[in-house]
């Protein structure tokens, strides 16, 4: 791999300069947040959550005594899902608060409604038959890694499945 030129700068770096500010200003959150949210959430729950914003307490409030109020976390959640994740708040609260590396976060808020496109109802390839099932199997033959086989066959399926108009 080759060491990047010098005055070259990478375009994710561009990006985050510029949605950073906004994403601050707006929502109290910072892509770093994002980008690093399913590791934060764990398997439990990186798959049905996301991150909204962050309120912070106004400076002045009574009972501010100069220094750093934890802020209220909002977090949509998917259906069901948000029962189980008010009862595993507390370790949420760890671990954002591990990952800014100070007591950022005192409370969560949970609002439910869908996260990802992923969740919504889409049509799932249909199961190859016949011929084209013979040809996927025959492109596949060699391949012996377990995973890149069935990553492979699910994109054969999809492609191969797909209605000509």
């Amino acid at each position: 791999m080759r060491a990047p030129r010098k005055g070259v700068i990478q375009i994710s770096e561009v990006a985050n300069g510029i949605i950073d500010p906004v994403l601050a200003r707006r929502a109290g959150i910072s892509t770093a947040l994002l980008g690093s949210w399913d590791e934060i959430a764990g398997e439990n729950f990186a798959d049905c959550t996301r991150p909204e914003k962050i309120a912070w307490p106004r400076r002045g409030d009574p009972g501010d005594a100069g220094g750093h109020r934890p802020g209220v976390l909002t977090i949509a959640c998917e259906g069901a899902r948000a029962l189980f994740l008010s009862h595993a708040q507390g370790e949420l609260i760890a671990r954002i608060n591990g990952f800014f590396g100070y007591p950022a976060i005192g409370q969560i808020r949970i609002v439910q409604k869908p996260v990802s496109t992923a969740t919504l109802k889409r049509a799932l390839p249909r199961k190859l038959v016949g011929e084209k099932a013979e040809r996927l199997a025959g492109m596949m033959e060699g391949i012996t890694d377990e995973k890149l086989r069935q990553a492979i066959e699910r994109l054969g399926t999809g492609v191969m499945s797909q209605r000509r108009k």
